[in-house]
């Protein structure tokens, strides 16, 4: 069911769940299993058309777009749990700003329509560090907003998701297929904890079903803290590959970026951002998400056999 935002302002007479970021990657998978849900699912989709053949027949999609507020307050009417998993830093040079207004809209929409909680997913990192990338910087922004909106906000907090698709995944899987040597920048030695898109998954699905509360941020991730190059080393043993890692201090994270640009179908302004993000230490810190939730989130190892064999959620 395609329908235009002021068409659904009448038509819930149930709870809906309102989800954000449906075409990316994280957003695309967690449609199937909200779709086996009791209720109604709604997506918003600035092209409705380029998200109707991810859904079933029954799962209302909404024309709207999180820098448009008007399009948002009409979307909202009926929802009680609004998924954002929206981050604005493809290709564009202020995604601060981008983010910040669109985070301001979206906490205002679901004030305003008496929303019960919002569901986020940020990223890891250490809001103590002087240093903070401006990408990890905008996504702690980003729940901040939503938390002073006054709407009760879930917000999970994560390193590199691991599964096939994913674009840190992915950069991983063209290095470690294309270049068995690899002169490699510092940032392949920063500390990282991942996580699989199937814990994810489960720790986003779990988040509707908690009892009311406050806010809380939950970081999420494996037991296994490892770095980049770890990641690549186990994808190398697991695909049989031998490949050599050559640490180099003279790689900047600009440069990198343009290194990448050249050996992976990452488009270059993602890629930069993604690594000025890797520069900082993504580790949980907090580990109260294993005392609320019962999900145990499986090992790096496995986390790779599974993205590698394409049977990840």
């Amino acid at each position: 069911m395609t329908i235009e935002a002021s068409e659904a302002v009448g038509s819930a007479k149930v709870p809906v769940i309102l989800l954000t970021g449906g075409t990316g990657y994280v957003g695309g998978r967690l449609i199937q299993l909200l779709e086996q849900m009791n209720g109604t699912l709604r997506c918003l989709a600035r092209d409705p058309a380029k998200l109707r053949s991810r859904v079933q027949r029954k799962t209302e999609i909404v024309r709207g777009d999180v820098l448009d507020l008007p399009s948002l307050e009409a979307a909202m009417h009926g929802v009680s749990t609004a998924y954002y998993l929206v981050h604005l830093m493809s290709g564009a040079s202020d995604f601060e700003e981008q983010d910040r207004k669109a985070a301001s809209n979206f906490a205002r929409a679901t004030k305003q329509a008496g929303v019960q909680r919002i569901v986020y997913l940020g990223g890891l990192g250490d809001d103590s560090d002087p240093k903070l990338s401006p990408h990890l910087r905008s996504r702690h922004e980003v729940g901040k907003i939503l938390r002073e909106s006054g709407v009760e906000v879930i917000e999970f907090r994560a390193s590199v998701v691991i599964g096939a698709g994913s674009l840190s995944f992915d950069l991983i899987k063209t290095l470690t297929d294309r270049l068995p040597v690899m002169i490699c920048p510092r940032w392949l030695t920063t500390p990282t904890q991942p996580i699989a898109v199937d814990d994810v998954l489960a720790y986003l699905l779990a988040a509707k079903d908690l009892p009311p509360g406050e806010s809380r941020i939950f970081e999420i991730g494996c037991e296994d803290v490892t770095t980049y190059g770890g990641m690549i080393r186990e994808f190398a043993r697991q695909r049989g590959l031998m490949r050599w890692l050559i640490y180099v201090p003279v790689l900047t994270p600009y440069l990198s970026s343009l290194w990448l640009a050249l050996v992976t179908p990452t488009k270059y302004e993602v890629g930069r951002h993604l690594i000025e993000g890797l520069k900082n230490p993504t580790v949980v810190g907090d580990r109260k998400a294993l005392d609320v939730f019962p999900i145990r989130p499986m090992s790096v190892k496995e986390a790779i056999s599974k993205a590698l064999a394409g049977t990840d959620a």
